[in-house]
């Protein structure tokens, strides 16, 4: 239904996950996701199954638990890029730090003369052109891994989903004794 805040909340994850994937990960991104995260728990249902329509509860199902990973990995991708003990690459971390020093060794040459003028502005050019360099570099990786989060919990939230309504399913079928 086009009117459902489930399904707009979803179109509306998608969208700002496709915007929001270019440059550094800020923090906004965590009050998006986490806000629309809450809008597909409130409003969105967990599929239930139904005999006779497993296909149907499949599908549904693999699109809540995809659209909840989404949230999440919008919601934690600040997290990932900035704590190295939440997303540990020590080979991406260590070639991103080079990367800084390489743009600090290229802001130094760019200015030439000028920069034995003034040591202090070097020194705050240099260090601003290196953070820059560093924070691209790892937003660039923590893209390129959310994927692989966001599925992370697509599959821990379809299993978990699956395994209540089975759960459901059995008490509502066993006799209950006095």
């Amino acid at each position: 239904m086009a009117g459902d805040p489930g399904v707009l909340g979803t179109a509306l994850a998608v969208v700002l996950a496709f915007a929001l994937a270019q440059g550094s990960w800020q923090w906004f991104s965590t009050y998006l996701g986490v806000t629309l995260l809450a809008v597909v728990l409130s409003f969105g249902r967990v599929p239930i199954p139904v005999p006779g329509r497993r296909a149907a509860y499949a599908w549904s199902l693999l699109a809540y638990s995809l659209v909840v990973g989404l949230c999440v990995a919008l919601a934690v991708a600040p997290a990932l890029q900035r704590w190295d003990w939440l997303f540990p690459a020590p080979g991406a971390r260590q070639a991103c730090v080079q990367s800084g020093r390489y743009e600090s060794l290229l802001t130094e040459a760019a200015l030439g003369e000028l920069a034995g003028r003034d040591g202090a502005a070097l020194a705050y050019a240099q260090h601003e052109q290196s953070r820059q360099a560093v924070a691209d570099c790892l937003a660039s990786t923590t893209t390129s891994w959310l994927p692989v989060y966001a599925l992370g919990v697509a599959l821990l939230v379809g299993a978990g989903s699956w395994a209540w309504a089975r759960a459901g399913r059995r008490s509502q079928a066993e006799p209950m004794t006095p």
